[in-house]
């Protein structure tokens, strides 16, 4: 029987009120993890949903013999993201990690995207992000250990239609997570990404497909990407398993575990005399061209079936 690899550790995951953030609570719970369930209560575009959902996973955990509180406030204020974290605090005496899973959804094609719109998706998302990490730091620092797990999308990594301000916010929690790896290493702190694919709330709205390819595509994705499929990868980058692990960006599809790269330079042009507008016209199409990344969409370049 294998030791169960949260025993006793405090993890605040956002958004566990359904799909891939309850099933995360739900799997560091049964590693022994004691859980701080945040979710606000509200649909993918940000109105006002079932409040209880939070407490719901927080009974769920507490029947199957784990510990849990629940807590509905909004990672997008700063205010109560210090609450949240405050939650794991004085429930529990301290808080080893926080898995950052809450979000919402506005697509639109970019020329109709609103401000309001990417406004919404970014102070969530990306916001989201900063204020829990930001909030639960001071106290990762003072241990001298902790672990944040953010979750990043291919929507930013790769493309997606539709969807700028989610890619825009998911990518941008990138380059958060690479920061606070670097800065907060020395402390014994770690932060990774997750770009999960799971049948979830986040993915019920597809932008560009018919009511009927839409109803076929997710029924496919209910059967082969299911959010407890996910789960596993973050509680490992929350255990003391993952101690040497930070900075990185993972995916998880299907029974699927992948590393993605990082942007590095992949060529490199040099004229002595220095470069004109006509000098590169003339050499840099034709010198880089072979090499830049395609307009591709996610589906384009994980092209096999998730399994």
């Amino acid at each position: 029987m294998s030791t169960r690899k949260l025993q006793e550790k405090v993890v605040v995951v956002t958004g566990a009120g359904g799909g891939v953030g309850r099933g995360i609570a739900l799997e560091l719970a049964r590693e022994g993890a004691r859980v701080v369930v945040n979710d606000l209560g509200v649909t993918l575009n940000g109105e006002k949903g079932k409040v209880s959902a939070a407490q719901e996973v927080a009974d769920e955990i507490r029947a199957l013999g784990g510990s849990a509180v629940a807590n509905t406030d909004s990672v997008a204020d700063w205010a109560s993201a210090q609450k949240i974290v405050a939650a794991a605090v004085d429930t529990f005496g301290r808080i080893d990690g926080v898995v950052n899973s809450a979000g919402i959804l506005r697509d639109a094609i970019f020329h109709k995207l609103s401000v309001e719109d990417f406004d919404s998706v970014v102070k969530v998302h990306l916001y989201g992000a900063f204020h829990m990490s930001r909030a639960a730091a001071p106290h990762l620092r003072e241990q001298g250990s902790g672990a944040l797990v953010h979750m990043t999308s291919t929507s930013g990594l790769i493309g997606s239609l539709g969807q700028a301000n989610y890619a825009a916010a998911k990518m941008a929690i990138v380059g958060l997570s690479r920061a606070i790896a670097m800065d907060m290493g020395r402390f014994g702190v770690r932060s990774n990404c997750i770009a999960p694919h799971a049948f979830s709330r986040m993915i019920e709205s597809v932008p560009g497909l018919s009511p009927e390819e839409q109803e076929k595509y997710l029924e496919k994705r209910r059967q082969t990407t299911r959010p407890e499929q996910i789960a596993p990868l973050a509680a490992f980058l929350c255990s003391d398993a993952a101690q040497d692990i930070s900075g990185q960006i993972f995916g998880a599809r299907g029974n699927e575990v992948y590393l993605y790269n990082q942007p590095r330079p992949v060529r490199t042009l040099h004229r002595g005399e220095g470069w004109t507008v006509d000098t590169l016209a003339e050499t840099l199409p034709k010198a880089l061209k072979a090499s830049f990344t395609p307009l591709e969409r996610t589906k384009d370049v994980l092209s096999w079936e998730a399994i």
